[in-house]
Parts: structure tokens; sequence; C-alpha cells
């Protein structure tokens, strides 16, 4: 089977349709900014613990900063399609994939839709899924890759490699310590050496959406900047580990037996999860250790936020461009028993969510609720943006962001991994359906750690029903998942998905153990 891929590039993509935009356009630019794995403890959400944030503090200040935003997708590939598409998963079928660009090449993604306007579409690092096949080249005038591999290798992001600093000894945290990694970097976090910040991949990312804006640019840009931080392995630099104090830190609100009341169908699943993380952290005496450690890397995320925020004022673009920034999803660090995403619970779904800029209100923090899959319409309105072919499930927020006062609140949709399954969220609800016999209801006002599943009850019927109602009445195909090595075909410096065609040779995965026997043992798998 042959799936078309239409990769067009740069100028050559924008060369080809009408509308090319003048230098003195006055429509906005937008600087686009990503977060992996970044959880509402960001100073200016309050939520505790509260990680130090100055950054991103400083641009809620002076824009509008949603503390009711959710994501769009559980996990990172999934969020990132939906906000790209601009579709959800129970549309596109991507409820576990990120490759909404294989199998509907009609949808025109975000970035598309900017260089059909005549912008200029410059991107670096994880705003799609990290694998190689993951990244949507379509319609980029310049897409940075830290190295010449990775261009031809798929667009594999590979943030940790032997070209970026890890803390000795490896694997570093109390967790992972003479174990065998063998399940990627979780729960693994430790320091580096301060002077080797410049070497890291994040880093890198930040210095070149830095220098993107440095330069003088003759039509209207979208610079869109994805940063791993704070997504495991965490690691960064000792100086953000020195901003805290270990001990002083606050342990996230946990009630023993909160699980208890979940429907049969997941209670067993939630509750081997919290034995295989939580549990053990706590045994371990390491559970602020592994707060320590994302704690830390949320604040390095937030100084490379700070670089490109002072390029920008320091910039002529600095009245003239929007800034969003947001996270894919949110992260649980013991609430629940959990550790990690994939729930639709409320440490997954709320997410870090400001904008600043022309047409955007200064100073306001609201609790209107709204979700990622809003992206997408806000900046065709904002931007004047051609409307895709597609379309757009989200809704815009420009009224919103222009006068959040009168925003009126409404019920937002989170589909989970299988069709069927989803929450609808508001300011005063949290409904979780599974299935029709397995379900979860939460009032969030009176009950925000969501301890109290109500659905069993009677006299919330009529809510249930009412909330039913945001839920979309079909749900989609899974997306046929593709496989990256039977159908992943590189060619140059570009690539393709077809299958059974695949060419695509994974790079051995860089584990530097100090343990001489896990050296040897390493070599001779051949990494």
């Amino acid at each position: 089977m042959h799936i078309p891929t239409h990769f067009l590039f740069g100028i050559v993509f924008v060369a080809s349709l009408a509308g090319h935009l003048s230098a003195d356009d006055a429509r906005p630019n937008v600087v686009f900014l990503a977060v992996d794995d970044m959880n509402d403890f960001v100073g200016c959400l309050d939520s505790r613990p509260n990680a130090i944030t100055p950054n991103i503090d400083r641009l809620a200040a002076r824009g509008v900063c949603f503390t009711n935003a959710h994501t769009a997708g559980v996990f990172c590939a999934p969020s990132r399609a939906a906000i790209f598409s601009g579709q959800y998963a129970s549309t596109t079928g991507c409820y576990e994939t990120p490759n909404y660009f294989v199998h509907h090449s009609e949808i025109e993604s975000l970035q598309m839709s900017f260089a059909k306007a005549g912008y200029s579409t410059l991107g670096a690092g994880k705003l799609f899924h990290h694998p190689a096949g993951a990244i949507d080249q379509r319609g980029w005038t310049k897409f940075f890759l830290r190295n010449q591999f990775q261009r031809e290798g798929g667009w594999a992001l590979e943030s940790w490699s032997s070209d970026t600093p890890v803390p000795q000894p490896f694997p570093a945290s109390t967790y992972n310590q003479g174990k065998e990694i063998t399940g990627g970097l979780f729960l693994e976090w430790g320091a580096i050496p301060n002077d080797e910040e410049e070497e890291m991949a994040d880093t890198m990312r930040a210095n070149w959406a830095v220098d993107q804006l440095e330069q003088k640019h003759d039509q209207p840009f979208f610079l869109a900047c994805g940063f791993y931080a704070p997504h495991y392995p965490n690691y960064c630099p000792q100086k953000y580990f020195e901003l805290y104090d270990r001990d002083a830190i606050e342990t996230p609100a946990f009630k023993e037996d909160d699980l208890d009341d979940l429907p049969k169908k997941i209670v067993k699943q939630r509750q081997n999860r919290r034995k295989q993380h939580y549990d053990k952290l706590v045994a371990m005496g390491a559970w602020k250790d592994a707060l320590h450690g994302y704690l830390a890397c949320t604040s390095y995320a937030d100084a490379m936020v700070g670089r490109i925020l002072n390029a920008l004022e320091a910039s002529p673009y600095a009245d003239n461009t929007i800034v969003v920034l947001w996270s894919d999803h949110g992260y649980h660090l013991g609430e629940k028993g959990q550790w990690g995403k994939h729930t639709l619970w409320e440490r997954t779904s709320n997410v870090p969510f400001v904008w600043a800029g022309p047409g955007v209100a200064e100073g306001v923090r609201t609790d209107v609720t709204v979700s990622l899959i809003d992206i997408y319409p806000t900046l065709v309105e904002q931007c004047d943006l051609p409307a895709p072919q597609q379309n757009l499930e989200g809704v815009s927020l420009a009224s919103t962001l222009k006068h959040p006062a009168d925003a009126i609140d409404r019920t937002v949709y989170l589909p989970y991994i299988n069709p069927g399954e989803y929450t609808v969220i508001n300011r005063d609800w949290r409904f979780i359906h599974y299935d029709d016999q397995n379900q979860e209801l939460y009032n969030v006002q009176e009950d925000p750690h969501e301890w109290n599943n109500l659905a069993s009850d009677p006299k919330y019927t009529d809510v249930i029903t009412t909330l039913q109602d945001s839920a979309p009445a079909k749900f989609a195909d899974p997306e046929p998942k593709l496989n990256v090595r039977r159908d992943l075909v590189v060619e140059g410096e570009t690539f393709r998905w077809e299958k059974g065609k695949g060419n695509y040779v994974p790079h051995p995965k860089y584990l530097p153990y100090t343990d001489p026997a896990m050296k040897q043992k390493q070599s001779r798998k051949g990494r």
C-alpha cells in the first residue's frame, strides 16, 4: 500500500500558493512554545508543590493565564496530533499514534495554514512526537535538527544521545541505580555540571529560536519551539536543583483508599500502577527526590522559555507578536498513587496555557474551561489564516483573550485510549466514561482532588446525562499502527511511510553505564 505524503517544503510550498504577504503586512507574528509533561505546578497557577518558573510567570503577567485548561490527548502522541490537526482522536483515529498526516493526508496542519497565508514557518524541537517518522514535514520553511544524523534518520529528536551530557554515575536516580535500563529513562533524574548546559538538546533549540528572532524577517513568522523538559529523564544543570531545598518540597495531597471507589474495569489497573512506581518510591524514601528532579527540570524548561522571551523583547517584533505557551498534558507525581500520564483525571488533563501579545488582555487569570484543541481555530482568527480543509473541532478563544471577564464557561471533551472512552470537564464537574457500567463523576468545586466518585449515586443521573451530551455520538476506529522498521522509508533528508517498504535502521540506544558489567552487557548488545 502506498501512502501519499505530500512533503512540500518552505519556499516551494509558499510560492505555489496565493496570498503571499508583503513586508509591511500588519498581521501578527507568533511565537509558539511547547513544553513536555509539564503539569500545573508552575508558579502562576499556584498549585502545590509550586515550581520556580519566573519566565512563564512574567509571560502570564502580561497576558492571559488559563487556570482551567485541558489537554486534547492523554499522552504525547495523541495530544500533539490533535493540536496540529485541529481534530480529536475520535475523528482522526489517533488515540495512541501521532501520524495523522499519513492516513489523513488531506488534513492541513497548523504550520501549513500559516504557510498558505504567506508566513515564514520556523520549527524546532518537540512539537510533534519525538520518535523517527513522527514530525509532519509539510509546510515548514525551516525545521531545526541539531545534527545531520537526525535529519537523515527520519527526524527522530533523540534529546539524549552521545552528543548530549548525562549525569555520572549512570543511572543516576535512586530508583534506577544498579539496574539495567530497559524502557527508556523513566523515573531517572540527576544533575549535570552547570558548564555543560549549552550542550543540552533543549538549550540548542532555545538558542536556535533566539537566533531566528535576531534576524530580519521580511514577512510575518510562525516560530515554534518545543522543549523535551521536564519529560524524563529529569537531567538538567546542577543550578536548577539548587533552586530547591529537597527536604522542604511539599508532597502532593494523597488519600490512602482513594482507588477503592473506582469502576471495576480500571481499579486493578490503577492499583497495579501504584505498586509499580509510587509505592516503590515511598518505600525507598525517594518521593521527594523524584519531585526534586521534576521541579528542577521544570525550572530548566522555564529558563529556556526565558531566553526566547528575552530575545523577543529585545527584537523589533516585540509589539506585534503573539506568544502562546502550552504543555502537551499534565503529569501525576503521586496523586491518586499514580506516576505519569495516561489517565482521565485532573493531573493528566490540566496544563499550563498562557497567551500574550496583541489582542490579548494583560495580567488576567481566568478559570473559564478551555482545551488545547482551541489553539488552531484561535490562531486562524487572530492571524487571519485561511480555513483548512478539515473541520476544526475546537473553539476560537480570540474573544476570550481580548475580554476574559465576558467569557462563558463550556464543557470540554478529552478522548481516552479506546473509542468510546472519554472525560468531559467544566468548572463544576468531571465525568469519566469507560462504558455504560464503568464511570466516574466528581464535583470538582467541592472535591478538587477527585477523591469521591459520585457516578453511582442516582441523584446525579441528570448531571451525567447533560455532561454526556458534550461527547461525540460516533468514534473513529483507531488509526492503523505503523512499524518503524517495516514501514518508514528514509530518502536522504526526508522520509515517508509506506507499508512493507521500510528501510529505516534505528540508532543504537545510548546508555552510558558507569558499572563495568553493565557497560560490557551493553557492548554485547551492539549499543
